[in-house]
């Protein structure tokens, strides 16, 4: 019988020698790094990392070893990328104009999503104030085409929410409109709802709202089956709805803010089934601009459809000590079951962990573009 402790020995001068082998290896690919510098050479080589990969399986005695040691390979040539786009950091910064504060005064345009009285509007004054001149758009389609006609400077428009997820339709505008986040801020979100002064919870039969603002509720409404959920443009917009047909078997799922606006009646507060239900807004520009203070990144890109490129491009965060908070994945049109991916983490442009996070994201990435670096505000 096999000596445990013998073999477990062996183990151990083996992996010393793995160790000082890699090492030896990583001193090398400082070599390369200096030179592919030298001449404006890229660091990723796909076509000599294939070369390499085929070599190294050859050598192995059978097929379960030539797997194992591409998946090795794969992994410590991701490795020695990352090492090669960190020793020539600072080579690139991505192009953006850094910033102090918003503008706040009656110069400053700001397209909101919904109507008047809805909680874009509010998450807008929060972060703008009441100066700014304003005006609502019915769709996040037509608050992106505002900022992109220059009809609007800002845009505010809600991006995620606590208790349904991503609202995935502002992650792709953001890329169709090709705009970027200068900064978001978190509301609290207390949906309501709201009927006419003379109605009762017993008179409702129909009650309007956004997608969002019914699944929100998607357990009050569960407790009247005749309610009947449709979905409309916007809370608030449901709300105005409401107000001007003056049905009392109609009723809306928005604020109280909204109820104020268009005189109505609140017939159950808080209705929504999370607590903490919480919607993360963002303020959208067409310009590259970020905080000198911004401690967020967020990031789109597009990837070969192949074992493992997901995980060499989060290698890239991890590698570099940074916290991703977010990933959300779309569908990429006219493919089938490809993606594009959406990542947040901690960060500012002007770091040098970030830069290089973002340089080797780029090169390996079909494509990559930075949304944003922004703060809550």
């Amino acid at each position: 019988m096999v000596d445990l402790a013998v073999s477990r020995q062996e183990i151990d001068k083996i992996d010393k020698q793995i160790v000082e082998l890699f090492e030896r290896r990583m001193k090398v690919a400082q070599d390369v790094a200096e030179y592919k510098r030298s001449i404006g050479k890229a660091v990723y080589d796909r076509e000599r990392e294939l070369q390499k990969l085929a070599t190294v399986k050859s050598y192995a005695s059978n097929d379960f070893n030539a797997h194992a040691v591409e998946e090795i390979f794969v992994q410590l040539m991701s490795i020695s990328r990352r090492y090669q786009h960190k020793l020539n950091s600072g080579e690139s910064a991505p192009d953006f104009e850094e910033i102090k504060a918003l503008p706040k005064g009656a110069d400053t345009r700001v397209v909101f999503f919904g109507a008047t009285g809805s909680y874009s509007e509010q998450a807008m004054e929060e972060c703008f104030g009441t100066e700014i001149t304003r005006f609502p758009a019915a769709t996040f389609r037509e608050v992106m085409a505002a900022v992109k006609e220059g009809r609007a400077d800002y845009g505010v428009l809600p991006i995620e929410n606590t208790t349904t997820g991503g609202i995935t339709d502002c992650y792709d505008l953001l890329v169709e409109f090709d705009h970027y986040i200068v900064g978001e801020h978190v509301l609290k979100i207390n949906q309501a709802l709201l009927g006419l002064p003379e109605a009762e919870l017993a008179d409702i039969r129909q009650v309007y709202s956004h997608p969002q603002g019914i699944l929100q509720s998607r357990k009050f409404l569960e407790q009247y089956p005749a309610m009947q959920a449709i979905e409309s443009g916007s809370t608030a917009g449901s709300a105005q709805k409401v107000a001007e047909e003056k049905d009392k078997s109609q009723a809306a799922i928005a604020s109280v803010r909204a109820a104020q606006t268009y005189g109505l009646k609140v017939l159950a507060e808080n209705i929504n089934y999370e607590d903490c239900n919480s919607t993360r807004f963002i303020v959208i520009t067409s310009k590259k601009q970020y905080f000198e203070d911004a401690g967020k990144v967020s990031i789109c890109f597009s990837l070969p459809h192949e074992t493992g490129t997901l995980y060499n491009m989060l290698s890239n965060i991890i590698y570099n000590d940074l916290n991703m908070t977010k990933i959300e994945s779309r569908p990429l049109e006219g493919k089938t079951f490809e993606y594009r991916f959406f990542v947040d983490f901690e960060g500012n442009l002007k770091e040098a962990g970030v830069k290089n996070t973002l340089n080797g994201i780029a090169a390996e990435a079909l494509e990559m573009k930075i949304l944003g670096n922004y703060k809550s505000l």
